[in-house]
């Protein structure tokens, strides 16, 4: 509010609209305030204004309030590098004061001042230029003004370009600047006559951002200038490196004005830190204080990655620790005799101006007039100096990037007030240029100089392009700038920044430098952010069972499908392996072998009792049953191959059919076995008729109904719900258990429950008949066979129910062949051992005989 108001006051003072407020005599004109005098000037017919930072202070006194103050003085050592660009405006204006074709007939003139990098001396010389009075400055006494200044070249900085805008806007009045980069100055509401050849920092953050990406650096620190081109600058550069996954560790701010103290902080900040990668979005003073005070401690090796601003300023070149800083700066360009133009400067032309004084003085460390205060204790210049044996950014047009910047707004102007004041025939100088028609022009402004497009966006800003400088180590020990890599803004998305060549980095070496908070995730691990901590500092954490990461860095864990399951590195999901008992592993060739085995012994026996079919052993233990029973067990021995293989619909179906339908036969038999045995003691009591009702044929019957009924409860079970092939993919969670669906789970326990009620029968009606007087009782062996039998199946259910995978198939065949070989070898095994190796006691009398005395 305060610093409007003494704006407003000044202007009406300068302008003479409130004599009251000024106290001046209404019938006299008197300046009420000393004039800034141009630091390099020439009359025309048009005047061009020009404000660059050619030093960076203003000497400042301290204010008492009963003295008028005294007038803002530049102090400090000289820019050279300004002057340079100064000069530029100069050499742009001249070329064009000889030009045939641009202005013909119309000479140009300049007032370029020095704005001491000082926004107080900005808004003065702003004002000077608003109301033309910097035309008398040489005359203090007289109210004399000419035209106002129709544009203005500069300010080099962007705050003090904002508040000439902030000046010129309302009163229409274009500002064109060749280095003010803020990217606020695109805003046309606050800035509508704001005009711009250098891009904006808004596309230069975005580069930047997309650069720190490509090099894979996650860690970074920042440090900016604490003005309107460093602060807005590193605000939008962080915004974007937000977007692109970037995290920033410090982002610490710094101008040259403010206390040491604070300069001792941040480089503290910076020495501390653990991001080898620093992003610099500073001024070219700041930067240089801020380097001289790491230079006295230097920091450990770090990559400078750094704005147009210092990246390519010369004289940041002496700080050995910026060797392999990279960063985008404007594209070097060429510029016909603008170096002749530079070094054709003598002391007669230099003692013109004060502000060549000084720098010829300051270049060659002489007076050119040893009266004047500045030049005491220097001895005289001699006439043998050469400004083409100095090397300093003054003489240096090797990379003229910024310098292009200030040709190509002096010629956009040339071109706006063209078309203003010139036709087809002629230009005339006698038209009033009036502000909204340069403002007007320049927006309409499209041409080429030296193969350099010039025009402006709606915005006043020119199409965005950068080059990558990288500060390369030379073979003689110098350090100069070399183009690694292009920017361009009007490429399509994604393909803005391209790398040409290979970066040095500040090892020396081509290798990219790693710059993260913590190393990247493999694949087969995701990132879990550390509590507390920014997104980039992380934990790699292993992904659970039954998920993979296939990406470094990855955020989640991806779940494979049912179907599969990770390798071991967990990046990469692989069909689960199919798990079946199968004929090539040793457990089935076990089974199937001792399968076959009992078969192979079930077929031997037979052979024996048909060899001795007639024998009294044979006979007397109904032969006809015995050879059914031995025919059902090698039935049951064969079908518990049907169990080993890849099951299919027909296996799954055959094999629990077979075995409910085998088994029940051959406990059938064994059952009509053990009631013949009891029917026949019967038989032998007085009066008893009992055997004529379980002769042969019954026996046959019973057997086969006994059959039957089984039958139908398979056939019932495999046309409800039939057993199925099915992967088992719930009891291991990586391989699939390829098994044989019960269907229904009703239909297999009322199969083995059948067969264990049968079993049951046979075991009770056997132990009834132990003790029958026989000299070979079958009875006894049909009872330690059932207690086999039915302990195997008693046990069988919760192996059955408990066995993983394939070991479930397994125990059920090996509960079929431990029974099948407990009945043939507890019933069978005793009469072909009597047959074949006691042949003696194969006889009738024998087999009549008692049973000895001591019992079973």
């Amino acid at each position: 509010m305060h610093v409007k108001l003494v704006l407003t006051l000044t202007l009406l003072c300068i302008t003479r609209l409130c004599p009251a407020v000024c106290g001046v005599n209404i019938n006299s004109c008197i300046l009420q305030g000393d004039l800034q005098p141009p630091a390099l000037f020439e009359d025309g017919d048009f005047v061009i204004g020009g404000a660059f930072t050619i030093h960076y202070y203003v000497r400042t006194e301290k204010q008492t309030y009963t003295q008028r103050p005294q007038p803002l003085v530049c102090s400090g050592s000289m820019n050279f590098r300004e002057l340079h660009f100064a000069r530029a405006l100069q050499f742009a204006i001249q070329e064009i004061n000889n030009s045939s074709d641009l202005l013909p007939g119309i000479t140009l003139g300049y007032h370029i001042y020095d704005t001491c990098a000082s926004v107080a001396m900005a808004i003065k010389v702003a004002l000077q230029l608003v109301n033309g009075l910097d035309a008398v400055f040489n005359d203090t006494d007289s109210c004399v003004k000419l035209n106002p200044v129709p544009t203005l070249i500069g300010n080099s900085a962007s705050t003090a370009a904002i508040s000439i805008s902030r000046l010129f806007g309302p009163l229409g009045i274009t500002q064109v600047s060749h280095y003010a980069t803020c990217a606020c100055l695109s805003d046309k509401r606050q800035h509508p006559t704001f005009f711009r050849t250098i891009p904006s920092d808004h596309h230069q953050a975005a580069a930047l951002a997309r650069m720190v990406k490509h090099f894979r650096w996650t860690w970074i620190g920042a440090v900016r200038s604490d003005s309107d081109y460093g602060n807005n600058g590193m605000a939008s550069f962080l915004k974007a490196a937000e977007e692109e996954g970037i995290c920033v560790e410090y982002s610490e701010a710094y101008y040259r004005t403010q206390p040491r103290s604070k300069l001792k902080r941040v480089a503290d900040v910076i020495h501390r830190s653990t991001a080898r990668v620093i992003v610099a979005f500073v001024a070219a003073g700041d930067m240089r204080f801020l380097l001289e005070e790491l230079s006295q401690q230097p920091p450990p090796p770090m990559q400078w990655i750094g704005s147009e601003a210092w990246v390519t300023d010369p004289q940041m070149l002496r700080f050995n620790l910026c060797i392999g800083a990279v960063g985008f700066a404007i594209p070097r360009s060429v510029i016909p005799g603008f170096r002749n133009f530079l070094l054709d400067l003598f002391p007669e032309q230099a003692l013109k101006f004060p502000l060549l004084t000084e720098f010829w003085e300051s270049s060659f460390s002489c007076s050119l007039k040893r009266q004047t205060g500045s030049s005491a204790g220097m001895p005289a210049c001699d006439g043998t100096e050469d400004l083409r044996a100095l090397q300093n950014p003054y003489t240096d047009t090797s990379q003229l990037r910024i310098t292009n910047m200030v040709y190509k707004a002096t010629y956009a102007i040339a071109h706006a007030l063209h078309s203003i004041i010139c036709n087809e025939k002629h230009c005339d100088n006698n038209i009033r240029v009036e502000p909204w028609q340069v403002f007007d022009q320049l927006k309409r402004v499209n041409f080429t100089k030296n193969n350099y497009p010039v025009s402006f966006d709606k915005n006043g800003d020119p199409v965005a392009t950068y080059e990558l400088v990288n500060w390369q180590l030379q073979g003689d020990g110098s350090v100069d700038f070399v183009t690694v890599g292009q920017y361009d803004a009007s490429n399509t998305k994604g393909q803005e920044f391209s790398l040409s060549r290979a970066i040095i980095w500040y090892d020396g070496s081509e290798k990219v430098p790693v710059s993260v908070c913590s190393e990247s995730c493999a694949p087969g691990t995701r990132k879990a952010v550390k509590k507390g901590r920014p997104v980039c500092c992380y934990d790699c954490i292993n992904c659970a069972d039954g998920e993979i990461s296939n990406e470094t860095d990855s955020l989640y864990c991806y779940r494979c499908l049912p179907e599969y399951w990770p390798n071991n590195e967990k990046d990469n999901c692989l069909p689960k392996p199919v798990e079946f008992l199968s004929w090539n592993e040793i457990l089935g060739i076990i089974l199937a072998a001792f399968s076959v085995a009992g078969s192979l012994v079930a077929l031997s026996i037979t052979l024996v009792f048909y060899k001795n079919r007639a024998s009294p052993i044979v006979k007397a233990n109904n032969s006809e049953l015995s050879f059914l029973l031995l025919f059902s067990l090698t039935l049951c021995f064969l079908c518990s191959l049907t169990f080993i293989g890849r099951p299919t619909e027909w296996s799954c179906m055959l094999r629990h059919t077979a075995f409910g339908i085998t088994f029940v036969l051959c406990i059938s038999c064994v059952l009509g076995k053990t009631i013949v045995v009891l029917m026949a003691f019967k038989a032998t009591l007085p009066g008893s008729y009992v055997m004529k009702w379980f002769g042969p044929p019954q026996q046959r019957l019973s057997v086969f109904v006994f059959t039957l009924i089984q039958v139908l409860i398979c056939v019932l079970w495999l046309t409800i719900s039939p057993p199925f092939p099915y992967n088992n993919m719930q009891h291991y969670k990586e391989k699939i258990i390829l098994e044989c669906s019960l269907g229904s789970g009703f239909g297999f326990w009322s199969v083995l429950g059948y067969i264990g009620l049968l079993a049951f029968l046979c075991f009770v009606l056997a132990f009834l008949a132990r003790k029958l007087p026989d000299n070979f009782n079958e009875a006894k062996f049909i009872t330690f066979s059932m207690l086999i039998f039915c302990a195997v199946w008693i046990t069988f259910v919760p192996a059955y129910v408990s066995s993983p995978g394939k070991f479930t198939v397994a125990v059920e065949i090996f509960a079929i062949l431990a029974s099948s070989f407990g009945l043939i070898l507890c019933i069978f095994a005793p009469k072909c051992f009597i047959i074949v190796f006691r042949p003696g006691q194969n006889t009738k009398k024998h087999l009549m005989g008692k049973i000895p005395t001591k019992s079973l």
